[in-house]
């Protein structure tokens, strides 16, 4: 008998008539439970462990409304209670029968105990952040682009729900959980320094600057804390501003204080190598921070010499482009560089031209969504809002990044953009990157993993994911976007560029002692982006190690699968089925994408 396969509805139904995750057994106290109670279970338990995530999938309602109030413990205790969780998971996973279950359950399953492996392997590890199912894995607690100081001023502005009383209440109560969650990462970055881990200095100076900014504003009714309750909180009467401010000034900002004191202790002993290999313990960590950004066990000397290949490729056919526009001496990437400077190409360098580029975003959104029925069998709304990074985020910030909203649509999904130095866009570089970011990337896909039982929607794998999003940017232009767009097209090959590139920078830094400088000079070099482009890109795979190769390696994956359909099927191929079948699969490991696809191929042949 095959067991039924419970929906998100099934799910948060069963929940809201008040059984909490205190109040159900504790897992591997009674006889093995159904495969699919067990994964929701064990989906509250996670978003118990991560209360910021059940906020920006919109679960924190009903008896579960109290998880809206609180921020994840990282300190010291609470990476051991994340390991503890994730120990007892594996033990009852282990204990449920596969015998009669249908191919998506069988799938859940897998993806579960994948992510939790590999997280729980991380966290063996000496120092540094492993996430669970997320791809912001750092040996470094706290960095510029990493931490507290950054997280919850994002999840207050662009997630947390003020519309009435109870809701402001939260709020206050997540400013005041903020400073302990400060403090657990103080701890543990001062622990890892006495390990002899200690971050690059460039990244050290970033962040300094960083936190400097925040510190300085942390009480200010528009600052990047207190401003979106002032914004939020307009029409609901009380004094929730001024309680804020007292928050924010007598504990966040002395907490700060000491998170920056840490730091600057660091920096006083910091040097100027980029990756772990000089690093304590940081092969290892390399060879995890791989294994989890790309879930497979390729070497870094294979990934180098893949990004070099493709970069050969791109470039051949970057070099057509850039001739048709009259552009035939110097490199490619001089080239590149050369076009996006052009009147016609680029933006102003002022807050006209920054809401000039949020326009041109948004057009590029807007001419898309017809065509996308040539690519899909059933579509979903793609409900998507751009919206500025905090200011405080920018400096230490990728060009722009996406995902869904909440799973009941009050919480639009969004593409953040960067628009610190709105010089690093412009209509060379924005439609692949709205394709990847927006729709049909991050925003699209995660819409698709929202209509699985809740845990895939917490679960995700970074080379799934970001391999999806570039393979959307070949949608695009598959599906006619750059037609009439020839400067378009540059863009989106600069972009695949870019992310070959990264599968050569981030094994020259971590695994083959290349220093900052070597890598700045790699990366313009093959993209012909602005070296403010470069900086920030460069320093966060300094951050993330083994983050950056699944990009590339994702959708090569992709389209394998792909061309292996269409030779298993010949004319019976449809591209709506294929990525359909990707899609409706979930965000799952290359392998399981392998197994998926498969299925896929069967059922296609009849």
């Amino acid at each position: 008998m095959t067991t039924p396969m419970f929906s998100r509805r099934d799910t948060l139904a069963t929940f809201a008539g008040g059984a909490a995750l205190a109040a159900a057994p504790a897992i591997g106290a009674t006889a093995a439970p159904t495969a699919a109670a067990l994964l929701d279970r064990l989906a509250w338990g996670l978003l118990e462990i991560d209360p910021a995530q059940a906020t920006s999938l919109g679960v924190d309602t009903g008896a579960h409304a109290g998880l809206r109030r609180r921020l994840d413990d990282r300190s010291p205790d609470g990476v051991a209670a994340r390991q503890r969780f994730l120990s007892d998971a594996l033990r009852d996973l282990a204990r449920v029968s596969r015998q009669g279950l249908d191919a998506s359950l069988l799938t859940s399953l897998a993806v579960t105990e994948s992510a939790f492996r590999t997280a729980l392997d991380g966290m063996a590890l000496p120092y540094g952040v492993a996430t669970i199912g997320n791809w912001r894995n750092t040996p470094y607690g706290v960095i510029q682009n990493v931490g507290s100081w950054l997280d919850v001023p994002q999840l207050l502005d662009g997630n947390q729900p003020v519309r009435t009383a109870a809701d402001a209440e939260a709020y206050l109560a997540r400013l005041a959980a903020m400073p302990a969650q400060l403090d657990g990462e103080t701890v543990r970055i001062r622990a890892a320094r006495g390990k002899g881990l200690v971050p690059p200095s460039f990244l050290l100076d970033k962040t300094i600057a960083g936190l400097t900014r925040t510190r300085a504003t942390v009480d200010a009714a528009d600052g990047p804390l207190i401003g979106p309750l002032a914004r939020k909180s307009g029409a609901i009467p009380g004094d929730w501003v001024a309680r804020a401010s007292a928050i924010a000034r007598e504990a966040i900002g002395p907490a700060l204080d000491r998170q920056l004191a840490e730091i600057r202790a660091q920096r006083a002993v910091a040097t100027d190598a980029a990756g772990l290999g000089t690093r304590p313990h940081g092969p290892e960590w390399y060879a995890w921070g791989l294994r989890a950004g790309t879930t497979t066990r390729r070497t870094p000397a294979d990934i180098h010499a893949l990004g070099r290949a493709q970069l050969i490729e791109l470039h051949a056919q970057m070099d057509v482009i850039l001739k048709d526009f009259g552009l035939t001496q110097g490199s490619v990437a001089e080239r590149s560089a050369e076009l996006q400077k052009r009147p016609d190409i680029a933006f102003s360098n002022d807050n006209a031209g920054r809401a000039q580029i949020v326009a041109y975003m948004q057009g590029k959104i807007d001419a898309i969504r017809p065509r996308l029925p040539q690519a899909f069998r059933s579509l979903v709304k793609g409900n998507l809002e751009i919206r500025r990074m905090p200011l405080a985020e920018e400096p230490g910030a990728p060009a722009a990044y996406g995902g869904p909203g909440s799973l009941d649509g009050s919480i639009p999904g969004k593409v953040w953009v960067n628009l610190g130095d709105p010089t690093i866009h412009n209509k060379v570089t924005i439609p692949d990157l709205v394709f990847h970011e927006g729709i049909p990337g991050h925003v699209w896909q995660g819409e698709y993993a929202q209509k699985l039982p809740l845990i895939r929607s917490i679960l995700a794998f970074n080379a799934y994911t970001e391999g999806w999003a570039l393979y959307a940017e070949t949608l695009a232009d598959e599906l006619g976007m750059y037609r009439d767009d020839p400067a378009g097209r540059l863009g989106y090959l600069m972009g695949l560029s870019w992310r070959a590139v990264r599968l050569v920078l981030d094994t020259g830094i971590h695994a083959m002692g290349w220093t900052r400088d070597q890598a700045l000079a790699e990366f313009i070099a093959a993209t012909g982006l602005p070296r403010s482009n470069a900086v920030s890109e460069v320093e966060r795979y300094c951050a993330w190690p083994g983050q950056a190769c699944g990009y590339m390696l994702g959708r090569t994956e992709i389209v394998a699968q792909r061309d292996r359909a269409k030779a298993a099927l010949g004319g019976r191929f449809d591209l709506r089925d294929f990525d359909q079948a990707v899609v409706d699969g979930g965000n799952v490991p290359l392998d399981v994408l392998a197994q998926n696809v498969s299925r896929y191929i069967q059922a296609a042949k009849g």
